[in-house]
């Protein structure tokens, strides 16, 4: 996890400029570098470093003796660089995983590099030879990244959009600063000027598509058919196989453990292959709620099970409340339940780097999108919406729980891995016949739970425990997380200022009191840039104007049953 920045044909002085570069620090608190670009006076690079693998030589912008032609800042991991080595017979000369793309684009250009990453990154590779630029992020978009594009050709790249939106250009940048779409590269002219022009973009891998990568993937070829004896065992093969790829690390291993199924699954998996590749630390699991939250209660019992080494977080009310306005600026959203979630997120990873020296961090993220686990799925018409709404959640989830993963996680210099989005596990899963997929007897999430459910991994109670909302399951018995924050934003916005809000905010109105708190914070920092959330995250077949589940007629927490 680093912070890229870069520059192409800036008409303003660099050293002003790269200002910007810092607003994006806090992602790489180890080393921080800012490099022009030989023969082209107005174009550079900046780089902020989280050493996780190649402490030496592992600065970027990344460029070998072998291409002096190539510039390469990528943000993210390459689990399969040493199989594509193996493949095709790359001579590296670092130990930094990103190298490959090098390789890989001087053996087949972009498309196949894109394409042949088995990993989560988001890169800048400039080729002065070619004069190209080139810009990729990986399918599902778990590594950030935002570029402006004037129409004079000045080019701004950066991990985060905070690092753009104070650019100093002769033609206004405030409505050009936009995320880059996941899943898609794009090719950009080098003009002797230094600045670019836009070729194409091209969408190289979409989340159903089994990836090219595949044919130098660890595990072979599996069974085919869709039996459910067959079904389950590949669920297993390949979840196990994306936790044990995600194992490559310089820096202490740690796992986010809320006690509900999926971040259980991950923690109770990673720690089993730890022990079986003899890493000789325990692992670290953290949770965070308030005073006997069903989430503490329940990840304790898991980390009891499978022997962690477990911290817990205790979340007071007044430091959630102060978080609010630090969590917005962080995250570059005004999505309620992005919000809601992000407080307890950011705080448990504000105790991890305090606290430990934890630093490569697993998560949950992506199995309820994947593996239909919101409680509206419960009301689908039909199996094939069911399916067709998992996969928007999907390519979605750049935008809300992807997005709140690595902010939070992010502004804290911690680094961020996501077995359950890993691209072979994924397309497998959604290959599955739809009927496969639905909950079933009232369980969201069936087919995952049965997969795991002779494994031993977990008590029995965990594997079926219901889903809880994130911002509920940290909350206490005696009053959710959710009444809490309502009950202090009804003090702080009026009901006169709430009726005018489509005035006010006539893209994505607020219409609520939180919402439009939320809205004010966001437009302090980024005003005039509410079109970064094309829409609210909501529940659909269900008429409802919150996003929480607690609003939904099948959804009991803990302290109703």
């Amino acid at each position: 996890m680093c912070g890229i920045w870069a520059l192409f044909g800036s008409d303003e002085c660099l050293s002003v400029q790269c200002l910007s570069a810092m607003k994006i620090a806090h992602r790489g608190p180890d080393a921080f570098r800012f490099e022009n670009v030989n023969g082209f006076t107005n174009c550079c690079f900046g780089f902020h470093r989280l050493a996780v693998v190649d402490q030496l030589y592992g600065m970027q912008p990344i460029r070998v003796k072998k291409f002096p032609y190539l510039w390469l800042c990528y943000n993210g991991e390459i689990y399969n660089f040493k199989q594509l080595q193996k493949q095709f017979g790359f001579d590296y000369q670092t130990l930094v995983d990103g190298e490959v793309i090098l390789h890989l684009y001087n053996r087949g250009g972009i498309e196949q590099t894109a394409s042949m990453l088995d990993g989560v990154f988001a890169f800048i590779l400039l080729d002065t030879a070619n004069r190209k630029v080139f810009l990729a992020r990986d399918t599902y978009g778990v590594r950030p990244l935002f570029k402006v594009l004037t129409d004079d050709g000045f080019l701004g790249v950066c991990s985060e959009a905070k690092g753009l939106i104070n650019l100093k250009h002769s033609t206004s940048l405030c409505s050009k600063v936009e995320p880059f779409l996941p899943g898609h590269y794009e090719v950009l002219d080098l003009k002797p000027s230094g600045k670019v022009a836009s070729v194409e973009l091209v969408k190289f891998h979409s989340c159903k598509d089994e990836p090219l990568h595949v044919a130098c993937d660890a595990v072979e070829a599996l069974p085919s058919g869709f039996d459910l004896e067959t079904v389950k065992s590949n669920i297993r093969i390949l979840f196990e196989n994306a936790v044990r790829k995600r194992l490559m690390a310089h820096r202490r291993i740690g796992c986010l453990l809320s006690g509900g199924l999926d971040s259980s699954l991950v923690a109770a998996v990673l720690l089993k292959l730890m022990k079986e590749i003899n890493i000789n630390y325990p692992l670290q699991t953290f949770a965070i709620g308030m005073e006997n939250s069903p989430d503490l209660l329940a990840a304790r019992k898991v980390a009891a099970h499978i022997g962690s080494e477990h911290h817990e977080v205790i979340l007071n009310t007044e430091e959630g409340i102060q978080a609010i306005e630090e969590v917005i600026f962080s995250l570059e959203t005004y999505d309620i339940t992005t919000i809601r979630a992000s407080i307890g997120m950011y705080l448990v990873s504000k105790y991890i780097r305090k606290k430990t020296d934890s630093v490569v961090i697993f998560s949950g993220e992506g199995s309820d999108e994947l593996t239909q686990g919101y409680i509206y799925f419960h009301k689908a018409p039909s199996p094939e919406e069911a399916a067709e709404e998992s996969e928007r959640l999907l390519k979605e989830l750049y935008l809300f729980d992807v997005l709140r993963a690595d902010r939070t996680t992010a502004a804290h210099g911690l680094e961020l891995r996501v077995p359950f989005l890993d691209h072979r596990f994924t397309s497998y899963y959604l290959s599955l016949p739809a009927e496969l997929r639905i909950p079933k007897n009232g369980i969201e999430k069936y087919l995952l739970r049965l997969s795991f459910e002779d494994s031993n991994l977990l008590p029995k109670e965990i594997l079926w425990r219901p889903k809880e909302a994130f911002s509920d399951g940290i909350a206490s018995v005696k009053k959710s997380w959710f009444s809490i924050l309502q009950d202090y934003i009804d003090q702080q916005v009026d009901d006169l200022l709430l009726e005018k809000a489509a005035e006010k905010y006539p893209f994505n109105p607020p219409k609520t009191k939180e919402s439009y708190y939320y809205r004010q914070i966001f437009e302090k920092h980024y005003s005039g840039r509410s079109s970064w959330l094309p829409h609210y995250w909501m529940p659909r077949w269900v008429k409802a104007t919150d996003p929480s589940a607690r609003t939904l007629k099948h959804y009991k927490s803990a302290a109703q049953e």
